[in-house]
């Protein structure tokens, strides 16, 4: 049982590394031809490789590299030193989880207005709907600036943005899952004259919450990239996006992936935290609604 569950994410990943590494010598082998030819020595199809492999500033690293520039960003520098990148994902992960955290917040209140009150579904849903059609990258320098002519910076504007991105499969989850409770359940809950709240407490919200978490794992993975978007027009010096922005400004590939790496694990984890509190809190819940 256990072969069978890892073979295939080692097969999966032995196929991503083969192809990473393809596509470095490929994108990369413009420049180290133009390297060799202005060495002026002949060189071979393995010379080619080698180079491809062993470029200082690649247009793709390879995976070796990022592995080795986590490696020293990670162990070489004290954890509150700024060329460390874990200090980096914790600015980072402390604006994900406070945008998550409020983004959990309103999609509930919404999501239990909108079942409530048949109004709310027929006036407010659409523009729930309709707030996910613009971009995040239009709307977070707007929401940066306001905030700050306002007072507000630091933290703030970037939870918001975080919270902005994961409001909305909240919403919509959580709408799901109140009205699955069992249309027979319901009416016992009327004959047993239960008024609104109570029926709210005692059924639909146990009823919803497998919906409520594939809502949140998807929430809480969104909220890492509104983090992330967020810290591009701030101008700071910390967290991931910070990261990805002076990387970017200095050619830095090599550090703009091991960014991106992190990022990767950082949502990963927190992705794995929600699916430890379900398991923790949902009755026999594993992957959700199904």
């Amino acid at each position: 049982m256990t072969t069978r569950k890892t073979l295939p994410v080692v097969v999966m990943t032995l196929a991503v590394l083969v192809l990473w590494y393809v596509g470095a010598v490929w994108l990369n082998a413009p420049t180290a031809t133009d390297a060799l030819n202005r060495a002026g020595q002949s060189w071979t199809t393995a010379d080619l490789i080698r180079a491809t492999l062993a470029m200082k500033r690649p247009i793709l690293p390879t995976p070796d590299q990022v592995a080795l520039d986590l490696y020293n960003s990670l162990t070489g520098y004290p954890v509150t030193s700024i060329r460390n990148l874990l200090y980096h994902t914790g600015v980072t992960a402390g604006a994900a989880l406070a945008g998550f955290g409020m983004g959990v917040v309103l999609g509930v209140a919404l999501a239990a207005g909108i079942v409530q009150a048949r109004t709310l579904e027929s006036s407010l849903l659409p523009w729930v709907i309709a707030s996910q059609t613009v971009p995040i990258l239009a709307i977070a320098p707007m929401i940066v600036v306001i905030l700050g002519n306002l007072g507000f910076t630091g933290l703030l504007p970037k939870a918001i943005i975080a919270m902005y991105l994961c409001f909305f499969p909240i919403t919509i989850g959580m709408v799901k899952g109140l009205r699955s409770a069992d249309p027979l359940t319901l009416d016992l809950m009327r004959t047993y004259s239960a008024g609104t709240a109570q029926t709210f407490r005692l059924l639909r919200l146990p009823a919803s919450l497998p919906y409520l978490f594939t809502s949140l794992k998807i929430a809480v993975a969104a909220s890492v990239v509104g983090a992330i978007v967020a810290e591009l027009p701030t101008g700071g010096q910390a967290g991931l996006g910070a990261r990805l922005l002076s990387g970017s400004y200095y050619g830095q590939t090599v550090q703009i992936w091991s960014a991106l790496v992190m990022a990767a694990v950082l949502s990963v984890t927190l992705v794995a935290a929600v699916g430890l509190a379900e398991r923790a809190l949902v009755p026999g819940g594993r992957g959700g609604a199904r």
